[in-house]
């Protein structure tokens, strides 16, 4: 999760300035932008969002600080950032505006640094317990019109493969049909005999392939959510198969002990919520708590969490107990845009 998208070495006899600026686009809170070190990872700078806002660490010499502040970044529109370098100081601009600066005084003797910088994107080239403020790395964002300290140099992929930048995006979680989330159930605690729900919103007029589905290792699937363009319906699969007209914006599934009940309602006025009610299974609160949720694909039967049946489509809100589920928290997680889709 910690590795780059892509990252480049450059001489520092060839910079003659220490400042970079680029544009940067994101419905996501949180994850790395931009890292840069020198003599080989000892001194070293990251930029990254935490609840949106900027949050700058850096590491040189003796001195170790993390700087914190600035307007909220994930809100879709394009911002330009610039990263300077005055002397004592690190500063961030943001839109034109000054968002954080930071002063360091070291008590020994400042050296005359030579050899070479490097710059890395989506990631950092350090032991990740360095840093003072830890987070979630992974960011769903788009970056454009760069200027790396006034230097051309070539850039290295380290990914398997970079997303493209869509022209215009909304919120929400999109799928291309290659991937999936997977989530241990565990990490939603529910009390005895209490009620699991998960609501989902999203036209899912415009989805095909797995929802979501719920498995216990060894254990029969419990149920998946299947979206089908071609029959224009959405079913639920599991000891009993539910079909449902594809019309409707959200969804609720809530299931207890020994009952499960599928509520479904379209995003029109003065339009109720319908629903639809399943065998009753004793079992289910024991394979929720034992199982694997996968958002986006078909769960197979082993501990490898192959999925199959992926989704293609857009899910602009997904909820377990109440709470917004990130995507980026997953277990295991691939080729899904876990922030935003295309608009």
């Amino acid at each position: 999760m910690w590795r780059p998208l892509i990252h480049t070495t450059v001489n520092l006899s060839e910079i003659s300035s220490i400042k970079s600026s680029f544009q940067v686009r994101t419905f996501d809170p949180e994850g790395i932008i931009f890292y840069g070190d020198t003599k080989n990872g000892e001194d070293w700078f990251v930029l990254s969002l935490r609840d949106g806002i900027p949050l700058m660490q850096i590491s040189k010499e003796d001195i170790l600080i993390s700087v914190f502040g600035g307007p909220k970044l994930n809100d879709g529109k394009w911002h330009t950032l610039e990263v300077s370098n005055h002397g004592k100081f690190v500063i961030l601009e943001v839109d034109g505006s000054s968002g954080l600066v930071v002063g360091m005084q070291s008590k020994q003797s400042e050296e005359v640094i030579s050899g070479k910088l490097r710059l890395a994107l989506g990631g950092i080239l350090i032991d990740k317990d360095k840093m003072i403020v830890q987070f979630e790395p992974q960011m769903d964002g788009c970056v454009r019109e760069g200027s790396w300290l006034n230097v051309s140099v070539p850039w290295e992929t380290e990914a398997e493969e970079l997303w493209p930048c869509y022209q215009n995006i909304q919120a929400g979680s999109y799928f291309p049909g290659t991937g999936f989330a997977i989530f241990n159930t565990s990490v939603f605690p529910i009390e005895t005999n209490s009620e699991v729900k998960i609501e989902l919103w999203g036209d899912f007029s415009q989805m095909d392939g797995t929802i979501l589905s719920i498995r216990a290792p060894g254990q029969e699937l419990m149920f998946a959510l299947v979206a089908n363009n071609n029959t224009k319906e959405v079913t639920l699969l599991g000891e009993e198969k539910i079909s449902m007209k594809n019309t409707f914006n959200r969804l609720v599934i809530g299931f207890q002990t020994d009952s499960l009940e599928v509520l479904y309602e379209e995003d029109k006025p003065n339009t109720t919520a319908s629903s639809v009610n399943l065998l009753s299974n004793p079992g289910y609160l024991t394979t929720w708590r034992e199982g694997r949720l996968a958002i986006g694909g078909l769960l197979g039967d082993g501990e490898d969490n192959v999925g199959s049946q992926f989704l293609t489509g857009c899910l602009q809100k997904i909820q377990v107990q109440g709470k917004d589920l990130d995507l980026d928290l997953a277990v295991k997680h691939m080729s899904i845009s876990s922030h935003s889709c295309p608009a």
